[in-house]
């Protein structure tokens, strides 16, 4: 398998699982919601499943994979704001969790790289 192929898979594949993820156990990503946005939390961690089931399964299919993986790109830069979110509300729990929170948040620039790379290639 070509490495740009495999790549997209990968991609494909954390998103997909990501997006089951905020279905099979909301409770994690509905604490990563700001209590400003309108609506519920609960709400707010469906939509961004849905949206990751869609970016993923948009960068699985060759015809549309340009398009997925560039979304992929915005929508990792979209949920920095989560993550720091996360990591200082997380700075008074045990460790190592409160580490664990912001060593995530330097992940997030490999990710969005990962991402418009993958859009960036001719697939087949």
């Amino acid at each position: 398998m070509k490495r740009s192929r495999l790549s997209a898979r990968l991609l494909s594949g954390l998103l997909l699982g990501a997006g089951v993820l905020h279905f099979a156990a909301p409770r994690p990503f509905d604490a990563t919601v700001p209590k400003r946005l309108p609506g519920s939390r609960r709400g707010w961690t469906y939509a961004s499943g849905v949206a990751e089931l869609a970016i993923g399964t948009a960068v699985a299919v060759p015809r549309t994979r340009r398009v997925g993986a560039l979304a992929a790109a915005g929508f990792f830069a979209a949920v920095f704001p989560a993550n720091m979110k996360m990591a200082y509300d997380w700075r008074h729990r045990p460790a190592p969790l409160p580490a664990l929170a912001v060593a995530r948040l330097p992940l997030q620039v490999p990710l969005v790289l990962w991402a418009w790379r993958v859009g960036q290639r001719k697939h087949g």
